[in-house]
């Protein structure tokens, strides 16, 4: 993948999330904080606990740190995979921003 295509793809990964934030935010007590300044969007939940998504640019991958460790993801032509599990993106922060706001919630890609 071009320098330009990760780029794309990981900016519009960000974009997704904010998206969804804001859909959560409107139809639950959620009250997820979502800010963005450059490749880093931070998430603050109701506790002030927090989860950090941001984009390395260098490797080409995105890093989530959430309270429950932190996670590495390459886009494998289809989905941005976590580089140890293989787990998919949006499942890890849908468990995450679950545990972390008390309430189920739900991301997708």
């Amino acid at each position: 993948m071009t320098d330009q295509e990760y780029l794309d793809r990981a900016e519009g990964l960000l974009n997704r999330v904010e998206q969804q934030c804001d859909a959560i935010n409107e139809r639950t007590s959620a009250d997820i904080d979502n800010q963005r300044v450059g490749g880093m969007l931070t998430l603050v939940f109701g506790d002030d606990s927090q989860i950090v998504i941001n984009l390395q640019k260098p490797l080409q991958e995105v890093w989530l740190a959430a309270r429950s460790g932190g996670y590495h993801y390459k886009y494998d032509g289809s989905a941005w995979r976590d580089t140890k599990s293989d787990e998919e993106f949006f499942a890890r922060l849908t468990t995450s921003a679950t545990e972390q706001a008390g309430m189920a919630l739900a991301f997708t890609p």
